[in-house]
């Protein structure tokens, strides 16, 4: 049974929000805005500690449960932070973002939230956001060593670098990427739908070379003479006597006589 009524996944829904970030807010927010069933705040990069307060002591959403970067290379500022946070006490989420570039720092907010160490390193890590003031700033998802931001839409899907564990030096090392498989350009379009490229190993085939050859057609067989039909007897064949079929005669008392 379905209702359309029912949003998935199921959340409260609090019809004075937007006014209410307005007025605690105040000038550190810049746009606020409904997407997917989620408010979304747009604040000052500069203010993200002060609204981050305010959000948790003020408008009662207590937990950070997620902090995500996305990147927008069209941009001046490419980078977007974005704070996923919920009250506990009213089961609603809101979402709040700060814009930024590859030098200016994102204060930190560890302060509000210890949870936030992490995070930020998870975002500093795949983007390279920095945030001022965090106590901790360094990678935690890929090695030591490791050169530029993974998630950045201008980073290579294949990388700069491979590692491997080195007999010879005991030890892991890293090399320049090579690329040793012949299929690393994908066109998306089938060989057998009008391709104009030859796979390897095609050139060995010459396009006029004759196929084999049709077998010859099998000899034909006489066809079978007809059989002629035999008509019936006249009269059907009967025993004559009952010992011609093996009965014996009818014997009453059982006695054999």
């Amino acid at each position: 049974m379905s209702d359309g009524s029912l949003t998935f996944p199921r959340f409260s829904t609090v019809e004075d929000f937007p006014s209410a970030a307005q007025a605690a807010l105040g000038g550190r927010l810049v746009e606020i805005r409904q997407c997917v069933g989620e408010y979304a705040l747009h604040v000052e990069r500069e203010t993200i500690v002060e609204t981050m307060t305010i959000l948790r002591d003020q408008l009662a959403y207590q937990q950070l449960m997620e902090i995500a970067g996305v990147d927008y290379p069209d941009r001046a500022a490419r980078f977007e932070v974005v704070y996923c946070l919920l009250s506990l006490t009213r089961n609603h989420r809101i979402r709040v973002h700060v814009g930024t570039d590859e030098a200016t720092p994102v204060p930190t907010i560890t302060g509000v939230w210890p949870v936030a160490d992490w995070l930020e390193r998870e975002v500093f890590d795949m983007y390279g956001v920095l945030f001022d003031g965090h106590p901790d700033l360094r990678r935690i998802l890929t090695d030591y060593g490791f050169r530029g931001h993974p998630q950045r839409k201008d980073f290579p899907l294949t990388g700069y670098v491979e590692l491997r564990y080195s007999e010879k030096h005991k030890r892991v090392v890293y090399e320049p990427v090579k690329l040793a498989q012949d299929f690393r350009s994908f066109d998306f379009m089938s060989p057998w739908e009008g391709a104009d490229y030859i796979l390897p190993g095609d050139e060995k085939v010459s396009a006029t070379e004759p196929g084999a050859p049709t077998p010859a057609p099998a000899p034909e067989k006489p066809a079978p003479a007809p059989v002629a039909a035999t008509p019936p007897p006249g009269t059907p064949k009967t025993t004559d006597s009952p010992a011609q079929t093996g009965e014996g005669k009818a014997d009453p008392k059982g006695d054999g006589a």
